[in-house]
């Protein structure tokens, strides 16, 4: 029986793994490679990876990647599966410790965003909140983030988390990267040089700490962590996957400890947005003056109304703005969408 077999069962990959336990707990199973490489399947879309000491790894980092936080979001799931079974399959050796990550195993097998809550908006301890207690998608939050508490714990040094998501909505920039709020720092060069090598060439500077899991693990953990959108959401099987070439090639030049590409300084490598405004569902009185079927980063001109309620009316300021993320039908206190502009040009 081959190393898949005996993680994974007969016949099965990873990812059909995940589906086939994703309503029940997975039993935990420990296999090591032919070259001394460990792995732990800890649990239905859990996989604790590490190369065997002494195995060089050049920038002595770590890495959390994640997808499927969100169930439909399938073409980042079918990459890492992908990543992982030429691994499996001998075609090159891991050289830094590694912690991947299918979150919402009901979700992707019922090929829905979510089965009863966002999942994205519960971590950093949102899933204590009252409202959410006893629901699946807060159990799973919480064990995420004991999972990588447990591997940063061990693995602290250089560690980047990255959470691959596609998008229903279409949008006007396709591939694109959202940075978490951590007072008082900015991303670090190596980055915009992994998120260019990934051809992702927009970056939306976030404005406050969230509830999504990269915020998590910026803030609890001190990863640098992005949310990253690969493109459109379609059904397992339906994906081209030569259009996610890009951040499958950068994921496997990291996870082989290979030495990046010289990147090109005399381009205009990455756009960098900032929010300006955060549109929150104020209630029955909530008038939100944006189109169910516009594109992320569609531009509004200075003085548009976006939104209006019985005290309060919101305006693009003096320079353009784009909105993204919008979407109306979300409950009363949360998020409709945010409103962004250019930060500046060019290089970062």
């Amino acid at each position: 029986m081959n190393v898949r077999e005996l993680l994974f069962g007969r016949g099965r990959d990873w990812l059909s793994h995940t589906l086939s336990t994703a309503e029940h707990a997975s039993s935990e199973k420990v296999v090591v490679l032919s070259d001394g490489t460990g792995l732990q399947l800890q649990d239905s879309g859990l996989l604790y990876l590490e190369p065997p000491a002494g195995r060089p790894n050049p920038d002595n980092e770590s890495l959390i990647v994640s997808a499927g936080i969100h169930g439909n979001e399938t073409a980042p799931i079918e990459v890492l599966n992908s990543l992982l079974n030429e691994l499996l399959a001998g075609n090159w050796q891991l050289a830094c410790p590694m912690l991947l990550i299918l979150g919402n195993p009901p979700a992707m097998d019922a090929g829905e965003r979510f089965i009863e809550v966002n999942l994205n908006r519960l971590f950093g301890e949102a899933h204590r909140k009252p409202e959410y207690r006893g629901l699946a998608e807060a159990e799973r939050a919480w064990e995420l983030e004991r999972a990588c508490q447990a591997f940063a714990s061990k693995h602290p040094a250089n560690l980047c988390h990255y959470d691959l998501h596609t998008a229903i909505r279409p949008s006007l920039r396709e591939k694109f990267a959202l940075y978490p709020f951590v007072a008082g720092r900015d991303v670090p060069r190596a980055q915009i040089d992994f998120l260019v090598e990934a051809e992702v060439d927009t970056l939306l500077m976030q404005h406050r700490e969230g509830t999504t899991f990269a915020s998590f693990s910026s803030t609890l953990l001190g990863a640098e962590s992005f949310t990253v959108e690969l493109g459109k959401a379609r059904p397992f099987g339906h994906n081209d996957l030569s259009q996610f070439t890009g951040i499958s090639n950068a994921l496997r030049r990291r996870m082989k400890g290979d030495e990046p590409p010289e990147p090109d300084r005399t381009s205009n490598r990455i756009t960098v947005f900032e929010v300006v405004h955060e549109i929150l569902n104020t209630g029955p009185g909530f008038r939100f003056h944006v189109p169910d079927d516009v594109a992320n980063f569609t531009i509004y001109d200075p003085g548009t109304v976006i939104w209006e309620d019985d005290a309060t009316c919101y305006r693009v300021g003096d320079e353009p703005e784009a909105i993204v993320f919008p979407n109306r039908n979300v409950p009363v206190g949360q998020r409709v969408g945010l409103m962004v502009r250019h930060r500046h040009r060019g290089h970062t």
